[in-house]
């Protein structure tokens, strides 16, 4: 995948925002709603009766809101939860999940200091962004043609989710963190590993809405296997999120 081009089709697709704005972040947590409650099921409607799927990690977030530039439509979000050195315990998602018997690496968050890291979480793609074979039931449609790639494909931005996961990793980095966490299924860590984006696998996968497991990215292993077309992707995104890395 060397000599494809992904920022054309991205700026052509999408823009990727900060939702640092009241506004901003109730759209998206108006989308989570939308996905997580009416699409997969996953959440209880009851839960949230003003049509905002929110909870106790959202305050200490950065919020990521994807844009659907042809029909101005909000097509997906994700968040980087931003544990800071007072925050309660748990302070990160996949820790209110996970057994801590089950870590297997020094690099599990348990072992690192609060505020140098973060995790990557909630990601989700309305559902007509999401429809290709075996997309559906994920909220972030991530299908076996992840790096499939087609002559067609150069034509669009092939794969949205992984502009969110490069979105949610350059906000990381921005904030200075060593170490960025995401909970996700292995057959995802495998795909975003063959299109050079290098998530370590921290723990022993569980069950749970599929199998998934921990895995972490750091600044060197990120930028020590990004191929030439996805810097050039994270570098857009880096521009739209009005962020340096």
């Amino acid at each position: 995948m060397s000599d494809i081009d992904l920022v054309t089709p991205y700026h052509e697709y999408f823009n990727i925002k900060l939702a640092d704005t009241d506004e901003l972040r109730d759209r998206v947590f108006r989308l989570r709603y939308d996905v997580y409650c009416r699409e997969l099921g996953w959440e209880d409607p009851d839960d949230f009766p003003d049509g905002r799927e929110i909870d106790e990690f959202d305050e200490t977030s950065i919020h990521c809101l994807l844009i659907h530039r042809p029909s101005g439509r909000d097509a997906g979000a994700v968040r980087l939860v931003r544990p800071g050195p007072d925050s309660p315990e748990p302070c990160l998602p996949l820790l209110a999940h996970y057994d801590p018997a089950l870590f297997n690496s020094e690099q599990n968050p348990l072992k690192q200091c609060k505020g140098c890291f973060g995790e990557i979480s909630r990601l989700a793609l309305r559902e007509q962004f999401r429809r290709r074979p075996g997309e559906r039931d994920s909220p972030d449609g991530h299908g076996p043609e992840l790096f499939d790639w087609t002559m067609d494909d150069r034509r669009r931005f092939p794969h949205i989710a992984l502009g969110l996961y490069l979105a949610a990793a350059t906000v990381g980095l921005a904030e200075g963190m060593t170490s960025v966490y995401a909970m996700m299924e292995p057959r995802l860590a495998r795909h975003l590993h063959f299109g050079g984006i290098y998530f370590e696998p921290v723990g022993e996968a569980i069950e749970f809405r599929g199998a998934r497991a921990p895995f972490h990215i750091s600044r060197p292993m990120l930028f020590g296997h990004l191929t030439p077309p996805l810097l050039a992707l994270l570098e857009a995104i880096a521009e739209d999120l009005g962020v340096q890395v």
